[in-house]
């Protein structure tokens, strides 16, 4: 019996979203951009994936995977349209990285120079949450979920509330 579905076709030419690669992809600007590498080799656990570097050793286009994940990330350049968190005096931005054991992670990070902004603490939400800022001033929160009662939660969601009544962000006393 004949149908009225035409069949799939593929799409002539390269995919839209390139291999390896999500559809929201950070790209970050940075001052040491070889160094920013290297730290989030040392950090995360990031693969190099390439870089391309000026005769004086500033980064035009750098790649490393994280997990399952593609971060993209340049030294600034004059005359750019964007600034770097160091230039800036904070970032605009917090990049989130789910792990199966956040509090290796947490270690490893720490260990590699990156600063604690809220510490690693089981929140009202149901994960092991904490925020760091790296050495080039962007902000990474890191997490993994665990188990909690319904009643653990409740009342840890209870006390989060209480301190957001009093303008108080729950992580920072």
């Amino acid at each position: 019996m004949p149908t009225n579905r035409s069949p799939k076709r593929r799409p002539k030419g390269p995919a839209a979203v390139p291999p390896g690669y999500r559809t929201v992809t950070p790209y970050l600007s940075v001052d040491g951009g070889a160094a920013a590498m290297k730290f989030y080799e040392k950090a995360f656990g990031a693969r190099r994936l390439s870089e391309v570097l000026t005769p004086d050793g500033k980064l035009v286009h750098g790649r490393v995977r994280i997990g399952d994940s593609i971060v993209m990330l340049s030294d600034v350049f004059e005359g750019a349209r964007t600034a770097s968190p160091s230039r800036l005096g904070t970032s605009t931005i917090t990049l989130h990285i789910y792990s199966r054991n956040v509090d290796a992670l947490w270690a490893r990070a720490v260990a590699a120079g990156a600063k604690v902004a809220m510490p690693l603490e089981t929140q009202f939400w149901g994960e092991r949450y904490g925020q760091l800022i790296d050495p080039f001033g962007h902000h990474w929160s890191l997490s993994m979920r665990v188990a909690m009662t319904r009643a653990q939660r409740d009342a840890m969601r209870r006390d989060a509330m209480a301190a957001f009544s009093k303008d108080t962000h729950p992580g920072t006393g």
